[in-house]
């Protein structure tokens, strides 16, 4: 039968009966609508804010994510044996049954960081000549030298970190924070991304809501321009129009859901209302009109961009596109959204890592840090979480692809890599975790990528082992079968 004839054929009280899975209540608000006691921005959300577990420390995230894998012997792990070692062989204990992607273990050598490395802080962190900038926050910063993972290769990788599994398909944090949680902000989505560089071999896999309903997918905003493609009225439609058309899809929408029952179409439905309200809530974000030139220089938006020979970071314009995605974020969780990722790629620095690491670190090192004071002097670090992820690090030994004798990189390296957390609940001024004395192995409070998102999940007052989705007959989780929250992290 026809929608239409059988919507027109049915009694008011025939819908709701039939309805199920919360198209009842959307129903019911279409009609409490029509008869003039609700309006459209009443309809209950998908995205309504939902009890944690138990009493959070954070409320919002900010997630920056490196794709690549930024070394860590040359920005966060000072390793002085390197340089003893440089052009050395070590012994074959250490390579044996390893796997590499690149790396020609049967003739590579230890490759030295020829870095320096300055105390910050009162907390004396060690961070690398490249982190000016994020040194003068170093007393917020809980720094991880001890995180490990199985994936060394990067889309698995980057799978792992995002999403808690190396295989396809799975929810990502961001989605599992806005399905456990909701969000705050009626007029723009639970999960935003922002993207700079040349984009991640990952892709949307690393921000898509996978197995739950579409609603807590991340959503793709750019920072110029249209923020999100298509979101305009066609010519000649005005409000009025859209909001009257908005009102016929929610309506055929939930038809439809009656018929077959899908909880999709309650997605479909409220992203239609969403996307309305969007309309004029996501070109005011983008508007960096009304910041200050004091702020907008503290970012970096302005800065000049030096000349690099390589497009590995993503050619000309990174500087400002990355500095913009950190101030926008700021107004994102200003304005509610639960989680914004920022995504950069590239730092797979396979070779050429003198060059284009202290470019990319420049590009980076400056708006990060503007980031946590920025939210520190608004009040809002203290519950909002800043990340700083990759899916792994870099090897001691030089990449030699192919035998090369011309080695001026670093291969994949799983089993020890740095990352760091600052605000939300994180004790900072800290250094947790060791590796040995060339950045080989974890020698101690080893954090598996599964722990640090247990961990996370417990900031949000989300006990990792509850918050479930049932799916083919068993329930996920983003931790998969394993994690554990790191105390040590926690303020």
């Amino acid at each position: 039968m026809h929608p239409l004839p059988e919507h027109a054929a049915r009694t008011r009280r025939d819908f709701l009966a039939t309805s199920a899975n919360g198209v009842g209540l959307l129903a019911l608000a279409s009609l409490l609508k029509d008869d003039g006691r609700l309006t459209a921005a009443d309809a209950p959300s998908p995205l309504a804010v939902k009890p944690p577990h138990f009493a959070p420390k954070a409320k919002n995230c900010i997630c920056i994510y490196l794709e690549g894998a930024p070394s860590q012997l040359d920005l966060f792990d000072p390793k002085p044996k390197l340089n003893e070692l440089h052009g050395q062989k070590l012994p074959e204990s250490f390579t044996k049954n390893v796997r590499f992607a690149f790396l020609q273990k049967e003739t590579a050598v230890v490759l030295g960081s020829p870095r320096k490395w300055t105390r910050h802080g009162q907390c004396g962190m060690e961070l690398s000549e490249f982190l000016p900038h994020l040194g003068s926050v170093a007393d917020d910063i809980c720094l991880v030298r001890s995180m490990h993972t199985e994936a060394f290769n990067h889309h698995p990788g980057q799978l792992l970190m995002n999403t808690g599994s190396t295989m396809f398909g799975r929810p990502s944090m961001g989605s599992w924070l806005a399905y456990g949680l909701g969000s705050e902000s009626k007029d723009l989505p639970g999960y935003v991304v922002l993207n700079a560089g040349r984009g991640t071999s990952g892709g949307t896999s690393n921000w898509g809501s996978g197995f739950l309903p579409s609603t807590y997918a991340g959503v793709l905003f750019r920072n110029q321009g249209e923020p999100v493609l298509n979101l305009g009225n066609p010519a000649g439609l005005s409000d009025a129009m859209q909001a009257k058309t908005i009102e016929a899809v929610r309506d055929l929408n939930g038809v439809r859901h009656a018929a077959v029952g899908d909880p999709e179409i309650d997605s479909r439905a409220a992203a239609y209302e969403l996307a309305f309200r969007m309309q004029s809530a996501a070109p005011e974000l983008i508007d960096l009109s009304k910041e200050t030139r004091k702020t907008l220089d503290a970012y970096g938006l302005d800065r000049p961009e030096p000349d690099v020979k390589a497009a590995r970071g993503g050619g000309k314009g990174q500087f400002r596109a990355f500095a913009a995605n950190c101030l926008l974020a700021r107004r994102l969780v200003e304005r509610g959204v639960r989680f914004v990722s920022l995504f950069h790629a590239s730092w797979d620095h396979h070779s050429n890592l003198e060059v284009e690491l202290p470019h990319n670190a420049r590009m980076a090192d400056q708006p990060v840090a503007a980031l946590i004071k920025d939210l520190k002097q608004r009040g809002l670090l203290d519950s909002t979480l800043v990340l700083w992820l990759s899916e792994f690090g870099r090897t001691p030994l030089g990449e030699n692809r192919g035998g090369s004798t011309n080695v001026t990189g670093r291969d994949h390296h799983p089993s020890c890599f740095s990352v760091w957390a600052a605000g939300g609940g994180i004790k900072g001024g800290q250094v947790v975790g060791e590796t040995d004395e060339i950045g080989w192995n974890v020698t101690k409070d080893p954090v598996h990528v599964n722990d640090l998102q247990a961990t996370i999940l417990h900031l949000f007052g989300l006990d990792h082992l509850k918050l479930t989705y049932k799916f083919q007959g068993r329930d996920f989780r983003l931790t998969d079968v394993g994690g554990k929250v790191v105390k040590k992290l926690l303020a």
